[in-house]
């Protein structure tokens, strides 16, 4: 006669409980990691971004300075010219506007960030969930906020969403992450 062999029930029993407290304790976290990747996103985006000035400042130095015209000047960035303010040298865009307050524009700073990026992500200044980013220009800073989770743009200097913002004086990026 042969014996039959397998679980009892009891051992099916204990075997579902011990995975029933495996997904309890697991499921919470891996439910904000969406929130988290973007995050993540952006910081990499900003990060980016924030080096890029640096880089293209320097560039400004390497090459003496240039005093451009009527305050903008231009400078080549891995074969990319680059506007910069030619009092600070930081990115101010096309290479049209001097960085002082009032003459920058949302699509200069859609312009900066394109010009110092290799691959950027896709930005515009009419809000598209489409789009990676929505710039606006609140002088004196350029706002970039991540559209991931958003259904409408948000108000002019209300910092509610992720993004950063972006100094065309200073080159000083500053990231938020508000998103609820």
């Amino acid at each position: 006669m042969k014996r039959q062999s397998g679980f009892t029930l009891i051992e099916l029993i204990i075997v579902v409980i011990i995975l029933g407290l495996l997904a309890a304790t697991a499921l919470p976290r891996f439910l904000n990691v969406t929130a988290q990747a973007e995050d993540a996103s952006l910081q990499g985006i900003a990060g980016g971004f924030a080096s890029a000035v640096g880089l293209v400042r320097a560039q400004w130095e390497v090459a003496g300075r240039p005093a451009g015209t009527a305050g903008v000047a231009t400078v080549n960035y891995d074969g990319v010219n680059v506007g910069v303010d030619s009092n600070f040298g930081y990115p101010t865009g096309s290479g049209t506007v001097a960085s002082v307050v009032g003459s920058v524009t949302a699509a200069e700073c859609i312009a900066a960030f394109q010009s110092i990026f290799q691959s950027p992500p896709t930005a515009n200044t009419t809000f598209n969930v489409n789009d990676s980013i929505f710039v606006r220009y609140a002088a004196p800073v350029c706002e970039f906020h991540q559209t991931a989770g958003l259904t409408a743009a948000p108000a002019a200097g209300i910092l509610s969403t992720n993004g950063f913002t972006y100094n065309p004086q200073t080159g000083q990026v500053a990231i938020f992450l508000n998103k609820p």
